[in-house]
């Protein structure tokens, strides 16, 4: 199978791999998941990663009773108690609290418990509890027993790994706990304008489009199906770059240690076989 390129604007009703752009914020899907989510609607690429997640799961029919999923690096994702609502059996993994990086703790980003996870009541307490369980887990160092679910995801967190070698790689690795024929959803960084000088290793990490372009290659070698799409939006937001203190509400690319990044979506269907 020959590795897929799209250079139409990327549509948020139809997602493959692709970039946050403005224009996938005005649509009635992205407006519905916002308010499954319970976050009032706003231009912030976050927010986008959240709405993406459950779009293409939805589109890919993994939102049903009976599915399996597991998240890695949850944090506090509403993400889980949205698919647990819909009779999703999760497994969510976060970092042990000695091993989080103590910002991410300090600020709410970090899960310690079950409760965290469904904090805004967006699922029943009693279905919760019997659809969803938490362990810890280290990303670069998958247990070998996470296995048999559809899906696998993770939002914004393979960039945190250590460099752009174990982020590429957590991606690989992460097809061993789905089934042939199931799903993954990782979002992470995407360097709007360079395809070679980058931040590749330290605390976070931004990917080139070279870099997806090589694993998405590895990927359908191995019969794996990948799309990609890397046409950036021209929207107003699109050419606006946010600097710190980074606002709310016009948060779609920000300046990062000199690049310019944004939120990408990398969608892979696992080999049947």
């Amino acid at each position: 199978m020959p590795l897929t390129s799209i250079t139409t604007p990327p549509t948020f009703a139809s997602p493959v791999s692709q970039a946050c752009t403005q224009a996938q914020f005005d649509t009635p899907e992205f407006q519905f998941w916002c308010r499954e989510v319970r976050e009032p609607f706003r231009y912030h690429r976050k927010l986008w990663e959240y709405c993406f997640l459950l779009q293409v799961l939805s589109t890919e029919g993994m939102m049903a009773p009976g599915r399996k999923g597991v998240g890695f690096g949850v944090g506090r994702e509403t993400s889980v108690a949205v698919l647990a609502s819909r009779g999703v059996q999760v497994t969510a993994t976060d970092l042990d609290m000695d091993s989080a990086q103590q910002e991410w703790v300090l600020t709410g980003q970090h899960a310690g418990s079950l409760a965290d996870l469904n904090e805004r009541w967006i699922c029943p307490p009693d279905t919760f509890g019997k659809l969803v369980n938490f362990r810890v887990q280290d990303m670069n160092a998958i247990s070998p027993d996470l296995t048999g679910y559809d899906f696998a995801w993770s939002l914004c967190a393979f960039e945190h790994l250590g460099n752009i070698e174990k982020g590429l790689a957590f991606v690989k690795n992460s097809l061993n706990c789905i089934k042939p024929g199931g799903l993954l959803v990782h979002t992470t960084e995407l360097n709007c304008f360079s395809n070679d000088e980058t931040l590749d290793n330290g605390p976070i990490v931004i990917f080139r489009r070279k870099d997806f372009e090589k694993l998405a290659a590895e990927l359908v070698a191995e019969g794996h199906d990948v799309t990609l799409n890397f046409t950036l939006g021209d929207d107003d937001l699109d050419r606006y770059v946010d600097v710190a203190p980074y606002t709310d509400r016009r948060h779609l690319r920000l300046s990062l240690a000199g690049q310019v990044t944004t939120s990408f979506g990398l969608v892979v269907r696992k080999a049947l076989v």
